[in-house]
């Protein structure tokens, strides 16, 4: 059964102090609704990151991120195994409902692990 990243953005100027409770307690439920129906392989949120980029010379170049430049950065993500896409997409919309943001779908494509 395909696997799909559902993956939560928060803007670049998120402030967690702001997040009221009832945002955690959707989440909480959402994620239990995801497990009783043996969707959710796995999730999590997100904390600080680094930026590396690849120089002309071949050299990589790390900065402390937490990002890289964009309007919003990833705060978490699940891992969901669902029929097709318009399952997964089910499932987003409930996680933009709880998380009160934005939310991204993508279908996970799996690379077999050299023997």
């Amino acid at each position: 059964m395909p696997q799909y990243l559902v993956a939560g953005y928060l803007p670049d100027d998120f402030d967690p102090s702001q997040i009221d409770e009832s945002v955690g307690r959707d989440i909480h439920a959402l994620n239990k609704e995801m497990i009783d129906a043996g969707v959710r392989k796995f999730a999590c949120g997100l904390g600080g990151a680094k930026s590396l980029r690849t120089q002309a010379d071949g050299e990589v170049f790390i900065t402390d991120g937490p990002y890289l430049e964009a309007k919003e950065h990833i705060g978490g993500f699940w891992i969901l195994e669902c029929a097709d896409m318009d399952e997964a997409l089910a499932w987003a919309c409930k996680g933009a409902s709880a998380t009160r943001g934005q939310v991204e779908v993508r279908e996970i494509f799996f690379s077999p692990a050299p023997e």
